[in-house]
């Protein structure tokens, strides 16, 4: 293929590569607006160089073109509800801020949560708090801020009332096995999450003397690259809504029908569009009940993860037992998933962006465990020291999940568009992490 061929991407960018169908392929995984130009992979009109140069590495970078395009998704799916950020899946005021602007809410499961829901100025109406286990104080924040809770234990309504909490929630566990990871299965028969179709409607009745108990919620996990169990689950919610309609006579005002959409961090991985899952689900109520309900839906991963990018910077290069290592500047510190849960990245080289793959690499981290490896077998050009690995699909569920196992500092964020990128976290520093020791 000719040095000259130009691609033009879905975000509008052109693509200038020698090997356009390969990278086209790997592309796809980045966010709208990246781009190969010059030989170089360039993220909301700026060079990763450029990036890696003003703000160091490891850096996660947001593009805000991929966010909002998200936002248009799920609102096109719910005009008449309300979309829920998973703040679970990166807390951060910047991003808070955002969705705040753009008409939506917040998901929140903690204290901390809550906090960097309320610094962002997200209006009280559309803050949501979970948790199976919430502490006196965090139902008394909940009620201060005006949240609306969801009841996740038989004592959880009288607790609230006591707090001042005045409108909740129930949630029901369907007794659905998510096609996903163990870990993220949150609505099996065991999970310990929600309350079974009998204790909720126990709890049902004794919580409408408490609160106004204005809905229901089910969420059966994350990462979700298939729609059937969530069906299932809608069905189950119906049949206890039809249930709970005739044994009590309340109608529920708000339907939660939760998040989970997976996202693609591979190119062998699959995911459906949030028309063709969440869509699903909300046709599969409106089918089923005719009472008006408003819906509530939260995801997290769906709307972040594709959109983000982790700059790291190549270091040692090396052969053991006819494995080629190359090692970067991060690791399981700051993206603990393929540990968690076996997940699966890929990679390219950001400032030879254009170049073919020649081997087959096993990208290692830099701490002490012999696990911290982030892709097993990455196809690119012949690392060297001080290149600049890209990984996409790395939004979500990194840098909230992060540590500073072997005393290292968490990255920094930023957001990027139009040529400009805004500094969102900033990064920790080891003096940092020292002011937590009182000898020091």
């Amino acid at each position: 293929m000719p040095n000259s061929c130009r691609f033009r991407l879905d975000g509008g960018a052109i693509l200038r590569t020698r090997t356009a169908v390969t990278l086209s392929g790997v592309l796809d995984l980045f966010p709208d607006t990246a781009a190969v130009e010059d030989g170089e992979l360039v993220l909301g009109g700026i060079a990763a160089s450029t990036l890696a140069r003003d703000f160091g590495t490891p850096l996660v970078v947001y593009c805000r073109r991929t966010i909002l395009g998200q936002v248009r998704e799920y609102q096109r799916v719910v005009p008449e509800g309300l979309v829920l950020y998973g703040t679970k899946a990166f807390p951060n005021v910047a991003l808070l801020r955002l969705f705040a602007g753009e008409g939506l809410g917040a998901d929140v499961s903690t204290l901390g949560e809550l906090r960097f829901a309320r610094s962002a100025g997200m209006p009280a109406e559309r803050i949501v708090f979970h948790g199976n286990n919430k502490s006196d104080d965090e139902l008394r924040a909940a009620a201060e801020a005006e949240a609306t809770i969801v009841l996740d234990a038989p004592d959880e309504a009288e607790r609230a009332h006591a707090a001042g909490v005045t409108r909740a929630l129930i949630r029901l566990t369907p007794g659905v096995e998510a096609h996903t990871h163990q870990s993220i299965q949150t609505a099996h028969s065991e999970s310990k999450f929600g309350l079974d179709p009998d204790q909720a409607l126990a709890t049902i009745r004794d919580a409408r003397e408490l609160v106004d108990l204005a809905g229901v919620h089910v969420h059966i996990g994350s990462q979700l690259a298939r729609a059937d169990e969530s069906i299932a689950a809608v069905d189950r919610l119906l049949e206890f809504c039809e249930r709970v309609r005739d044994e009590h006579g309340w109608l529920p005002r708000i339907v939660d029908i939760g998040g989970g959409l997976a996202i693609r961090h591979s190119r062998d991985e699959n995911a459906p569009s949030v028309a063709a899952f969440a869509g699903a689900l909300v046709g599969r109520f409106r089918a089923g009940w005719t009472e008006p309900v408003w819906f509530y839906l939260e995801p997290g991963r769906s709307l972040i993860g594709r959109a983000g990018v982790t700059l790291y910077r190549v270091g040692a290069t090396k052969r053991s037992g006819g494995v080629e290592y190359v090692a970067f500047d991060g690791g399981m510190s700051d993206n603990p998933r393929p540990q968690l849960y076996g997940a699966r990245y890929e990679a390219l080289l950001a400032n030879r962006a254009d170049e073919p793959a020649t081997g087959v690499f096993r990208i290692a981290g830099k701490h002490c465990e012999s696990g911290d490896v982030l892709i097993d077998g990455a196809r690119l050009p012949a690392p060297r020291r001080d290149d600049l690995l890209a990984v996409p699909a790395t939004g979500a569920y990194t840098l909230a999940m992060a540590s500073t196992y072997n005393g290292v500092p968490r990255p920094a964020a930023v957001l990027v568009a139009d040529g400009a990128a805004q500094l969102i976290r900033r990064r920790e520093t080891i003096d940092e992490l020292l002011s937590f020791e009182p000898d020091v």
